[in-house]
């Protein structure tokens, strides 16, 4: 097992048309404003962007997240990151009844030295870490749809 790869699902069920939902979703530079662990997105072109994450363990993430696929009729956002992780991120956002449901996919390899240095006895540590990260990007993303 490379204790270096993590494999990432979120599915998050929000009281909004998919459509609404995936337009807050398609603006990354807006996600520090809703998202708190999004510390900053610094767009270098239409197509790519260098983002910086923090959740509650004591350590940035920064990484380029590059647009593969934009999708709105299928509701897909795919990029690819590169930096402190190497890999691959996509938004579904789908139907659910009245709702939306908006499915979190990630497979990535950290790179970054120390959390590669403490990919062992940390991996319980960091898979907990993203799913605060996610909890808390859940509740932002209400809060937004709500004031959209």
């Amino acid at each position: 097992m490379d204790w270096t790869h993590y494999r990432f699902r979120s599915l998050w069920s929000l009281p909004a048309p998919p459509a609404v939902v995936y337009a807050v979703l398609e603006r990354p530079e807006d996600y520090p404003v809703w998202w708190p662990q999004v510390r900053s997105v610094t767009r270098l072109d239409a197509d790519t962007g260098v983002i910086t994450i923090r959740s509650l363990l004591p350590y940035d993430m920064t990484f380029t997240a590059r647009q593969t696929r934009r999708d709105p009729d299928a509701g897909v956002l795919e990029v690819t990151v590169s930096g402190d992780i190497e890999g691959w991120a996509r938004w579904t956002v789908t139907a659910a009844g009245p709702e939306a449901l908006a499915r979190y996919d990630q497979v990535v390899e950290v790179t970054k030295p120390l959390l590669r240095r403490l990919a062992v006895p940390g991996r319980p540590l960091f898979r907990l870490n993203h799913r605060l990260m996610m909890r808390a990007g859940r509740r932002g993303l209400l809060r937004r749809l709500q004031a959209v």
